[in-house]
């Protein structure tokens, strides 16, 4: 019998558990999301590739909706386990939310190896950071700014979260984020870094633990909805009810919600349909109906 690596976990079965792929039969949510978004594209005003940062990826994505502001502001953060995507697949996050007056931030960041994990995150915060400090810009209201991330980019929202925003940028509030949604998220990266995953990610022990929510404490004191599908596989399953549960003993306002029928991409493209749950309850947390 193969050893165990992390839990019940053997090496195969561990590795098994964050290939997402392997377990989906027909693999057409890109091109579900690539229409989507040239969907948005094509529907709604656009500011393209503006600078929040020095990097060649720090810029963003801003999806306006028609009226005079201030509009809520919604930023989402991409998934592709910290190594892979980009923003311009993913402005399909705008239609659940522009036509009901909200602004969407569709957020590039570098990815791994280019940049380490925790400079990932200072860039992620940057991206907040210039979003409030310029809300007024484009026509946002940055006292009602929500965030949402898929894969790895629900663990950038739950840093988000955990993020001392003054220490960070002493003019940036310690309620700057009104809410947040991560979806089919992974937060404990311990089980990552025995994956095969670190081949790319290069965690340490340390890096790993210093970039795992579940052991940071929430500084953001806004409620932070978990949604996982049921097919996705007991360790993303665990991955959302342990987030949950570890920042509801905190006194968060955490939920992990488990979709049924869902896998890790059915999730996501939840947002391709405005009527959708999942578009609703985020609207929910933005305050629009």
């Amino acid at each position: 019998m193969a050893a165990a690596v992390f839990h019940d976990y053997d090496q195969e079965a561990l590795d098994r558990e964050f290939n997402n792929r392997a377990k989906v039969e027909n693999l057409n949510h890109k091109t579900l999301q690539s229409d989507g978004s040239e969907s948005a594209k094509a529907q709604f005003s656009l500011q393209v590739d503006v600078a929040y940062g020095p990097g060649p990826a720090e810029v963003v994505d801003i999806y306006l909706p028609d009226g005079d502001g201030p509009h809520p502001i919604h930023l989402f953060f991409h998934g592709g386990y910290w190594v892979s995507n980009t923003k311009d697949d993913f402005g399909f996050v705008a239609l659940p939310f522009v036509p009901h007056g909200a602004i969407v931030v569709v957020v590039e960041y570098g990815l791994i190896p280019t940049v380490t994990m925790s400079e990932l995150i200072d860039q992620c915060r940057a991206s907040v950071a210039w979003t409030w400090r310029n809300a007024g810009t484009f026509g946002g209201d940055p006292n009602n700014i929500t965030m949402s991330g898929h894969s790895a980019g629900g663990q950038i929202v739950a840093m988000m979260m955990a993020t001392d925003w003054p220490a960070f940028d002493s003019d940036v509030p310690d309620d700057v984020i009104r809410g947040g949604c991560g979806i089919s998220g992974v937060y404990d990266l311990e089980p990552v870094r025995l994956s095969y995953l670190n081949d790319d990610l290069g965690l340490s022990p340390e890096a790993a633990r210093a970039n795992s929510p579940p052991l940071l404490e929430p500084r953001a004191r806004a409620p932070l909805l978990l949604p996982v599908g049921a097919d996705e596989g007991p360790e993303y399953i665990r991955q959302s009810e342990e987030m949950a549960s570890a920042w509801a003993a905190s006194g968060l306002d955490a939920q992990a919600w488990i979709m049924p029928g869902h896998n890790h991409f059915a999730t996501i493209n939840q947002f391709l349909d405005p009527d959708s749950d999942l578009s609703r309850a985020v609207r929910l947390q933005m305050g629009i109906d």
